[in-house]
């Protein structure tokens, strides 16, 4: 087979400057490629479906469609005269193509419609452009026989691609690099080979972000270059309508259910409800935001709780990457039905942020104490088109082999990229072939025999504890002029009236000045007289708070209780320590806290469970600073090249 050039294809677009902008070649150019493959595709059936069309023109619908079908040997069909090649009368060319794209089945006619292919012909008509297109496309040979889907695929991948390199759009949201999906195909399919060898296994993929269908794609690719025997359905959600059009056409090419790909906002509403699958995919955007789904995300999680999509919580509103997370586990095929196995691509942020008992804390630990994440794995940066930053792949299993049962897998593969001949956007490196079986293989040896690319974790050793370490409130008084006035401007002496503001002024200004007590008793004892001196008396309440203003923590003060007699906790000294679930905190007090806080304690009330993946240290390999002897020797030598140079310019 021979993959057609895709700057033949895209050379097209010449034809569209002046009246179009870069931006917009992609929406002419993608469209119109979708249709000279399917126009390719049910070329050799053209005369047999216009005859069945004929015959059962009167059917009822269903059975007419699938005598149409039949007709054409494929799942899709096409009642119009037309092709690509035979458009008629030429002053009748935008109507005419109009007809053939109305002749398709509402499958691919909904394909076109997604397209604005209407508009697209009408633009293209006024602009005095259809007709040249029409023939350059018409002149394409993109028939199955010289074309594999597969090679199909990375055409549309390349067009795609340069679409949005023309538009500056955000690569992203439209697919991920295609080795990236494959590295992610092969980490969930590989463990499964043998099963997915049976030619009697029913197998499903699903993507709920799935963009041009690039995943679901690959992994069906996989497949067939594996000799794999099983049957793969392909299913998927996505809302950008351009996406969707393309990964829906690519679905009906592969002789695919085009059903399987609903349209929508996968957080807002669930295209598949009801249904899970064998293995999950996903690339969700990375920190986006969910506020235009947050009404209707926490109206979900309040209605089905523990049960439903969001079991385990919400993330912050400012990154909704996590919520997808939950998503795909949801959607993955129950162990007692045989389980099934996922990966999603996610940043950094996934593995870290929030603190215990916070949102993405939680989520953490739901995933880690279900025993869900199998397997991370850190891929090197500048692999996207749309951002440079570190990402990771995170592997899914809700049934693991009995070996990896309670353990986390983490993978540092950050130095396994080549560099890219040309750099698309941000993405300036990319996985080649090796890479990525080394990668796999890596994944499947399991095992910390090179600890500086592959270690094995407990679920476990990624939890702490955020224990509340209290000490006494420990008060002294004191009496200054800057404290009295403070006293003045309190509240419940601010509501006293006039006269009993200034005698309790009168009292205050007898007390002895630059002078501390180091018990409230002994404060008391001072204040009481002199209260009384000036025949102020004052409610319990107030007193109390002229008492408390004069108050200062200090090393120095008596501890002070409640009337039960329990000590009183200093919020000043108050800290929080996180200790490893791994240890016990009584020992960890005892050796951490008090030798330096004697007489601390911890309020077991306030302890909280965390969960976090602290992947950048488990694979931190500390390289130890120069000798202080060879950097002075640098400086050295260093200074003297300097003079050196000097001495010439006065020479």
């Amino acid at each position: 087979m021979t993959k057609p050039d895709p700057n033949f294809i895209w050379s097209i677009a010449d034809l569209l400057r002046g009246p179009y902008r870069p931006k917009e070649y992609g929406t002419v150019i993608l469209p119109f490629t979708v249709l000279a493959r399917l126009d390719s595709v049910l070329a050799p059936t053209k005369a047999a479906v216009l005859d069945a069309a004929a015959k059962y023109e009167n059917s009822p619908a269903l059975v007419r469609q699938e005598m149409l079908r039949r007709a054409s040997g494929q799942t899709f069909y096409n009642t119009s005269p037309f092709s690509l090649k035979n458009l008629g009368d030429p002053a009748n060319l935008a109507a005419n193509l109009q007809a053939m794209i109305e002749g398709f089945d509402p499958d691919v006619f909904e394909v076109f419609e997604r397209f604005d292919m209407p508009k697209i012909i009408l633009d293209l008509d006024d602009r005095d452009r259809l007709a040249e297109i029409v023939k350059r496309f018409a002149a394409l040979d993109v028939h199955p026989d010289r074309v594999s889907n597969a090679e199909m695929g990375d055409v549309f991948e390349e067009l795609i691609r340069r679409f949005m390199e023309a538009s500056k759009d955000v690569a992203g949201d439209y697919f991920t690099p295609r080795e990236v999906v494959r590295l992610m195909v092969s980490l969930l399919f590989a463990p499964d080979e043998d099963d997915l060898s049976d030619p009697h296994a029913i197998r499903q993929v699903y993507d709920p972000t799935c963009g041009t269908g690039g995943m679901l794609s690959e992994a069906h690719e996989w497949l067939q270059n594996h000799g794999s025997g099983a049957t793969l359905n392909l299913f998927g959600q996505e809302f950008n309508a351009l996406s969707y059009a393309m990964a829906k056409a690519d679905l009906i090419i592969k002789r695919q259910d085009a059903q399987n790909i609903f349209f929508g906002d996968t957080l807002l509403k669930d295209g598949h409800e009801g249904r899970t699958f064998t293995y999950c995919l996903s690339n969700p955007p990375f920190g986006q935001e969910w506020k235009v789904q947050e009404k209707s995300v926490k109206a979900e999680r309040e209605r089905d709780g523990d049960e439903g999509r969001f079991a385990a919580g919400l993330p912050s509103v400012g990154d909704g990457a996590m919520l997808f997370l939950q998503h795909l586990v949801s959607k993955m095929r129950p162990a007692s039905q045989g389980g099934a196995r996922g990966a999603i691509v996610l940043n950094g942020s996934a593995l870290f942020t929030g603190a215990a008992g916070q949102g993405p804390s939680e989520i953490r630990r739901w995933l880690l104490e279900n025993d869900l994440v199998d397997a991370i794995v850190g891929l090197p940066t500048d692999m996207f088109y749309n951002t440079g930053i570190a990402t990771y792949i995170w592997v899914l299993d809700n049934n693991k082999p009995e070996e990896r049962r309670g353990k986390v897998q983490l993978i540092d593969a950050t130095a396994q990229w080549v560099k890219m001949r040309k750099s698309i956007g941000s993405k300036r490196r990319m996985l080649s072939p090796a890479n990525i079986s080394t990668i796999v293989n890596l994944y499947g040896e399991f095992t910390d025999a090179d600890p500086e690319v592959s270690k094995v974790f407990n679920t476990e050793d990624f939890g702490y504890r955020t224990i509340t370490v209290e000490q006494p409130l420990r008060l002294v008084f004191c009496v200054n002029a800057e404290k009295v006035e403070q006293v003045m401007e309190t509240k419940a002496v601010a509501a006293l009236d006039k006269d009993h503001r200034h005698d309790l002024r009168k009292a205050l200004d007898t007390l002895e000045k630059d002078r501390t007590w180091k018990s409230q008793a002994d404060f008391e004892k001072v204040l009481g007289p002199a209260l009384g001196a000036h025949d102020v008396a004052l409610k319990p309440a107030v007193r109390k708070a002229v008492v408390a203003a004069f108050a200062e923590s200090s090393p120095e003060g008596e501890i002070v209780k409640t009337p039960r007699g329990k000590i009183e906790p200093d919020s000043g000294l108050r800290d929080t320590e996180n200790v490893p679930l791994t240890e016990d905190v009584d020992a960890y007090v005892e050796r951490e806290v008090l030798p330096w806080a004697p007489d601390a304690w911890v309020d077991e009330s306030k302890t909280k469970v965390g969960y976090e993946i602290p992947f950048t240290r488990a694979f931190y390999k500390y390289i130890p600073p120069r000798p202080l002897a060879e950097i002075d020797a640098d400086v050295q030598t260093a200074i003297a090249r300097v003079q050196a140079l000097f001495a010439e310019e006065r020479a």
